[in-house]
C-alpha cells in the first residue's frame, strides 16, 4: 500500500498525548476554546436553528447532543447541526494556505463521536483534536494543489472529521482508510466564491463536510469500502513525512470578529484609524478600502441577513466604526438594519492594490484611507487581520475574553468560566460527558 497513506493511518492510530510537545497540547486547548465559543454562540442563529430543526426531523436517534438544546439525535445529525453552528458566525479558527477553517470541520465530528465511543476521556478528546488538525491541514493542501477551483472547507475538512472519529472509535488500519477514502469520495465539493458571490446559509459547506466524515465512519464499521485517500498524491512529501514532527496546528490563525477574514484587515485598519486619530464616525466623508481582489469581491451591498452581513467588506468596517467591534450582535437582526451603519457603509469603496493581490494567499493586507468633513485624509497604513501568525497571536487571556464574550450571554458568564477551567484541565478529565453537559442551556455539570 501506498507509504504516504500508511504514514498518515498510523500517525491517527498511534499518536499518545506524551508523544506530542507541551505546546501543541496547549494549542489544542486553546482551540478547543475558540472552536467551542463559536459553536455555542453559533447555536443561536437562525441557520443553526433551521439546521437543528431539520437533523430532529430526519436524522432521529439518541447516540449524541445538539447544543445548546441538548436535544438528542443520532450522531450524523448531531455532527451536521453542531457543524452549521461551529462557523455560524464566521468567528472559527483557520489556515492560512488552505483558505479555511479546521477547527469547526473537527470539533462537532469529535463531540459526536465522543458521546458514540463506550468512553472518551479528556486525553483522548485531546489527542484526537490534535491528530484531526494535522490531517485536515494536509488533506487541505493536498485538495488546493491537485485541483483549480478553490473549494470550500469541507470538501477537505470531511477527511480530517473521519480521522477524528476513526481514532475515537478505535477503527483499524484497514477500516480507518476506508474511511477516510469514503469522506474524500463524499465530501462536499462547494465552489467557495459562488457563496461569497451570492452569500447564504450553505455557508463553507462545513456542516455538510462534517455530516459526511461522521457518516463515512460508520459507513466503515459495516463494511464500505472507500477509495484510496488522497495524501499520496501530495505534490510535496514533507507535507504528510513532516507529521509527528512539524505541528500546522501551531500556525492557525483566530478571528476577533464575526466576518469574513478577508474582511477583517480592513475592520483593523479602520479601527487603527478612528482610535489613532480620536475621530468620531459622523464627521467621515469618505472610506476607500484598498485590499487583495479576493477581498474585493465581497459585497458592498446593504445586508439583508446575517450571511451577507458577514461576506461584506463595507457593512463590517462601519459596525466597526460605530460600535468598536464586529461581534455576534453586529451580524444578527435587527443591527444590520441599522440606518447609522447602513449609511456609513455607503461611504465605503474598495479598490484591489496590486502590492496586495501580489501577496495573497501568504498574507491578506488591507490599507483603509478616510476623508473627513473638513477635508483631511487619514490613512492607516497597509493592515493585517489580528491574531495572525507568527508573530500576532492572541495571548490566553485573549481567548478567554472571546470565549466568555460568545459563551455568557448564552449559558451564563459562570458557566463560561466553569467551562474554560474544565478545558485548561481536560487531560484529567476520566469521561467527557461533563464538558458536553456544560453546553447545555439549563444543565448543571454532571460526573
Amino acid at each position: 500500500m501506498a507509504s504516504l497513506t500508511n504514514k498518515v493511518l498510523q500517525f491517527v492510530l498511534n499518536t499518545e498525548l506524551e508523544q506530542v510537545p507541551a505546546r501543541v497540547t496547549h494549542q489544542a486547548k486553546r482551540c478547543l476554546l475558540d472552536t467551542l465559543g463559536a459553536l455555542l454562540a453559533g447555536g443561536e442563529t437562525r441557520v443553526a436553528r433551521s439546521v437543528s430543526s431539520f437533523a430532529a426531523k430526519y436524522f432521529k436517534g439518541d447516540e449524541a447532543t445538539t447544543l445548546v438544546s441538548g436535544e438528542r439525535v443520532s450522531s450524523m445529525g448531531a455532527a451536521l447541526a453542531n457543524g452549521f453552528a461551529c462557523n455560524a458566525l464566521d468567528i472559527d479558527d483557520g489556515y492560512r494556505l488552505v483558505k479555511g477553517h479546521p477547527g469547526a470541520c473537527l470539533l462537532p465530528v469529535l463531540l459526536a463521536a465522543s458521546e458514540t465511543a463506550r468512553r472518551t476521556t479528556g486525553s483522548d478528546f485531546l489527542t484526537a483534536l490534535i491528530v484531526g488538525y494535522e490531517v485536515a491541514i494536509r488533506a487541505g493542501l493536498i485538495r488546493h494543489a491537485l485541483y483549480q477551483t478553490y473549494h470550500s472547507s469541507g470538501s477537505w475538512g470531511a477527511i480530517g472529521g473521519a480521522a477524528v472519529a476513526g481514532r475515537i472509535l478505535g477503527l483499524n488500519e484497514n477500516t480507518l482508510r476506508d474511511a477516510l477514502g469514503t469522506a474524500e469520495y463524499h465530501a462536499p465539493i462547494g465552489p467557495m466564491m459562488k457563496c461569497i458571490e451570492k452569500p447564504s446559509m450553505v455557508k463553507d459547506s462545513i456542516g455538510w463536510g462534517n455530516m459526511v466524515a461522521m457518516a463515512s465512519v460508520l459507513l466503515a464499521q459495516e463494511g464500505f469500502t472507500g477509495i484510496e485517500p488522497l495524501f499520496d498524491e501530495a505534490p510535496d512529501e514533507d507535507w504528510i513525512e513532516g507529521l509527528g514532527r512539524e505541528f500546522l496546528i501551531l500556525n492557525l490563525y483566530f478571528k476577533p470578529y464575526a466576518a469574513c477574514r478577508w474582511a477583517q484587515p480592513a475592520v483593523a485598519g479602520a479601527l487603527r484609524v478612528v482610535e489613532e486619530n480620536e475621530l468620531e464616525p459622523q464627521h467621515i466623508s469618505h472610506i476607500r478600502v484598498r485590499t487583495f481582489e479576493a477581498a474585493g469581491a465581497l459585497s458592498c451591498a446593504h445586508p439583508r441577513n446575517t450571511e451577507e452581513a458577514q461576506y461584506n467588506l463595507a457593512y463590517p468596517v462601519a459596525a466597526a466604526l460605530v460600535d468598536g467591534e464586529v461581534g455576534p450582535r453586529q451580524v444578527l437582526p435587527p443591527r444590520i438594519f441599522d440606518p447609522t451603519l447602513l449609511e456609513l457603509a455607503d461611504k465605503v469603496e474598495v479598490e484591489v492594490a496590486t502590492e496586495f493581490e501580489q501577496a495573497f494567499p501568504q498574507r491578506t493586507y488591507a490599507e483603509v484611507v478616510v476623508h473627513t468633513e473638513d477635508d483631511r485624509e487619514l490613512v492607516s497604513g497597509p493592515m493585517q487581520p489580528p491574531w495572525e501568525p507568527p508573530h500576532n497571536l492572541p495571548e490566553d487571556a485573549d481567548l478567554v475574553e472571546k470565549f466568555t464574550g460568545l459563551a455568557g450571554p448564552v449559558l451564563g458568564v459562570h458557566k463560561a468560566r466553569e467551562i474554560v477551567a474544565m478545558i485548561w484541565d481536560l487531560e484529567d478529565l476520566d469521561g467527557i460527558k461533563p464538558l458536553i453537559t456544560a453546553c447545555i442551556k439549563g444543565q448543571d455539570f454532571e460526573a
